[in-house]
């Protein structure tokens, strides 16, 4: 029984937020936690232990969020990511705990470089790219916002992959991040869950009640262990919940094969079981057929829902308030399954009918669809269903069979739009649509930019936002500026706080005071200044790294992104050989030296994708040696791009490329934090770049290409050979990928590319090369009026106030989940 008298004693301290009380808590935490002295202490000691020093004060306001939210009975906001892109959190929960610079004042105090223990932090790299880069800002916004909420997610053991550039190509090697475990984690073994696959199900004949109920025997069973990290928010006391779950054997082994000497069959169940928690699945990997990523799924989703009515029914009786209290927002297809376990659950344990079950299913689920790319759209083969989910199979086909009543009572004989609807797809193999069994279980769907969200409506999902109108919104994404200003891009920060002040960390908008500084030559003077600091410190951090030693004062032009075929790097590198000739032909003599920066990782399966690494590592070698002309072309390839090495680019970025296909990017948000630390934006007509647009004026963004449309009217008579014919400069450069001259030692390496490219271009680089490189123009033409350039980038920065994420939670709130803030109140306690 809880000791009430002895945690009142408890309460009575509080730990102190002034460099005093962090050295002692430091110092504490080297000594009792970590059992090091000032002599055996390391580095990485020393950054474990200011971890736990901040980690203590964010868990005094964690203990106090999550009392009052019980206090309250509030209703929560249960995000379900199958991945988190988190980065390092050590700044910005200094940061946003108020702490940071008695922090500072604190390690300097002890002579010891708090940026030296930043660095000896792994990035939580529990993701591919935006999607979990995008989970990450709204929690951070969610928790800035007041509003209660949960992350839920898995504990992946090796998060993507560290990419190492060896022999010009991309080799992958493991990430390790909990190697020297994580100090900002808590385990929580007294959450754990069964977690059921394969077996069968039989109708439950002794059922005492009138509902009918099935059992679902003979399974292998898993056990999920919940690990919560604590979310602080901004400037104040909330401090919100991310709990990943990771994969325990029910069984640790198996003792008769052990006693008889089997030593590897009896650990061969854990070791499966263990398995799925093992490592992320990287990005453009095609799922379909893969057991494994779809018990994984399966797996963070049963323990999120069972965690969820957990926590529901501590303080309620029934199920009749369960959409009055929670909310599931369903992050892409990958938690789909969310429906029809939540279903299974009401229906199998909780003995509710289908009518009723499926009422609250529907009015707690969201979904968000972040892709237009039907390959993206997850797809599951009904007999791997059937084998590793028998009842939610079960329960699928229902959902299936009501649904399609409801849409043949509506377009009676249609067969087509029934079919176009189905949960399930007829062919040679049976499959179930994931995002059709979201959107039907779903009371909200929304797109991520207004022209993906329109795409949605009027292409991939036209039949059901005309069968379910107003189900479909639009939600355009945004950043945290917390990360992406305050603690990237320190320097800038202070400039901007010390001539408008600092209300623009939680309302971005305020951003907008900036704009009669634009005028201001002396501001123009401060704001070039810090960037050139950054530029200097990627110069530094790129030269370690790679041993190219880049020119800060030349044009620095980014294209950091995964590598894929529609994000069109393959446009920029034909591009940078193109200048390069021009160059050589004596053609541009008045270019502004330039260097074209890459980063990205491909998928290890995606052979066009490395292919087009190798192209631009190969470029790279050629053109930076080249005596003639690397004073005014340089190439990089900075490997193992990830949230920390980000962090460092965008601050030093003057031009950021936003080159996808028009109609595939569905947001982008490297964008937005490229546009927020004053780079100026080159990009075609997709995603959110149109939105960047028309905030920051046509005039202050490089626009080219085909629009959306355009490009679904070229596609019936489009020839890429007329392009590459009708320009010699061009066709030049393709033939010199063609004919070996950046491969000499490996013939036709990159014939592959340049079939694809002559013969199909399904992306449409040609078409739009020449919009490209006359945009590219414009870029080095303006750089060199270095005011007006400045003052142009003063105003990206002074009008990307709407790409905040406090600005797209708001909106999923207001309009979907209809959460009520509250404000946390840390009671007095005294100082220890």
């Amino acid at each position: 029984m809880r000791n009430s008298a002895l945690f009142e004693k408890w309460g009575l301290f509080k730990k102190g937020m002034d460099a005093k009380g962090i050295q002692l808590s430091f110092a504490s935490h080297i000594e009792y936690s970590l059992s090091k002295d000032q002599y055996t202490a390391t580095m990485r000691d020393l950054y474990q232990s200011l971890a736990l020093t901040a980690r203590d004060r964010i868990i005094e306001r964690w203990i106090q969020t999550q009392q009052m939210y019980h206090e309250h009975d509030v209703k929560r906001i249960y995000y379900l990511s199958a991945e988190y892109l988190m980065g390092r959190v050590l700044t910005t929960n200094l940061i946003n705990l108020g702490m940071y610079d008695e922090t500072k004042k604190a390690m300097d105090e002890l002579h010891v470089e708090l940026a030296n223990l930043v660095e000896m932090e792994p990035d939580m790299g529990l993701g591919n790219g935006g999607l979990g880069r995008l989970a990450a800002c709204f929690l951070d916004s969610m928790a800035t916002l007041e509003l209660p909420a949960h992350g839920y997610g898995i504990r992946y053991e090796f998060g993507i992959f560290d990419q190492v550039i060896k022999n010009l190509r991309q080799t992958e090697h493991p990430e390790n991040w909990l190697k020297y475990t994580n100090p900002w984690e808590i385990a929580r073994p007294e959450y754990s869950y069964t977690v059921r696959y394969y077996g069968k199900v039989e109708e439950d004949n002794e059922s005492n009640t009138s509902i009918r109920k099935n059992k679902w025997i003979d399974t292998s069973d898993v056990l999920g262990i919940a690990y919560d990290t604590p979310i602080a928010g901004y400037g104040n006391n909330t401090v919100n919940t991310l709990r990943l779950w990771a994969a325990r054997a029910s069984k640790e082994f198996n003792l008769e094969y052990f006693q008889h000497g089997d030593y590897l069959k009896a650990v061969e169940e854990k070791n499966i079981s263990e398995n799925i928690s093992k490592v992320l699945y990287p990005n453009d990997e095609i799922f379909e057929g893969k057991e494994l990523r779809l018990k994984q799924q399966y797996f963070f989703v049963s323990c999120s829902i069972q965690d969820i009515i957990r926590r529901y029914l501590i303080q309620h009786n029934n199920f009749d308030q369960f959409p009055e209290k929670v909310v599931i927002q369903m992050n892409d297809t990958h938690p789909s399954l969310a429906v029809a376990e939540l279903m299974r659950i009401l229906l199998d344990v909780h003995s509710l009918g289908w009518k009723k079950a499926w009422d609250i299913t529907s009015r707690t689920c969201a979904y968000t669809n972040h892709t237009l790319l039907s390959e993206a759209l997850e797809k599951w083969p009904v007999n791997m269903f059937k084998n590793l989910l028998p009842r939610h199979l079960q329960i699928i086909y229902e959902i299936n069979r009501r649904f399609l009543r409801e849409v043949s009572t509506i377009c009676i004989g249609d067969e087509n739009k029934i079919r176009r609807m189905s949960l399930i797809e007829e062919g040679n193999e049976q499959k179930i649509r994931m995002a059709h069994l979201a959107i039907v279980g779903s009371h909200s769907v929304n797109g991520v930019a207004e022209l993906h969200t329109k795409l949605l409506r009027e292409t991939v999902l036209k039949d059901f936002d005309e069968m379910f109108p107003g189900k479909f919104t639009n939600k355009t994404n945004g950043i945290t500026p917390r990360r992406w200003l305050l603690a990237a891009n320190p320097d800038l920060s202070r400039l901007i706080s010390k001539n408008i002040g600092t209300d623009w960390i939680t309302n971005l908008n305020r951003l907008r005071d900036l704009e009669p500084l634009s005028e201001d030559p002396q501001f123009r003077k401060k704001w070039q200044k810090v960037k050139q600091i950054n530029k200097e410190i990627f110069t530094s951090l790129a030269s370690g790294i790679t041993g190219l030693l880049l020119d800060p004062d030349s044009i620095f032009d980014f294209q950091v992104k995964r590598i894929h075929e529609y994000k069109r790097q393959l446009l920029n590198i034909l591009h940078v050989i193109y200048c390069w000739l021009k160059i050589k032909k004596g053609i541009d003599t008045n270019i502004h030296p330039r260097t074209f920066i890459f980063g990205g990782k491909a998928a290890p399966g995606y052979f066009i994708a490395k292919l087009i690494i190798r192209l631009i590592c190969h470029t790279a070698k050629v053109l930076n040696n080249d005596k003639s002309t690397n004073s005014l072309l340089q190439v990089l390839f900075i490997p193992n791009y990830r949230v920390s090495l980000a962090e460092r680019i965008f601050p030093a970025a003057d031009v950021s490329e936003q080159i996808s296909t028009a109609g595939y990017e569905a947001s982008g948000t490297s964008n937005m934090k490229f546009a927020l630390n004053g780079a100026m934006t080159i990009g075609t007509l997709d995603g959110a770049n149109i939105e960047i647009m028309e905030e920051v004026g046509k005039e202050n963004i490089f626009i080219f290409g085909l629009s959306a449309q355009e490009v679904v009217d070229m596609r019936h008579s489009y020839d890429p050979k007329t392009f590459y014919h009708n320009d010699p400069i061009l066709k030049k450069t393709i033939d010199l990928i063609k004919d070996n001259f950046f491969s000499p030692e490996d013939h036709d390496l990159f014939m592959p590319l340049i079939d694809n490219l002559l013969n199909q271009d399904p992306y449409l680089v040609l078409a739009d090369f020449e919009s490209y490189h006359q945009a590219q123009n414009q870029v080095n033409e303006l750089y060199q009026n270095q005011d007006e350039w400045t003052r142009k980038a003063i105003l990206n920065v002074a009008r990307i106030g709407k790409f905040s994420s406090d600005r797209t939670i708001s909106e999923y709130n207001n309009d979907i989940w209809k959460v009520s803030p509250l404000k946390i109140i840390q009671e007095e306690r005294l100082p220890r």
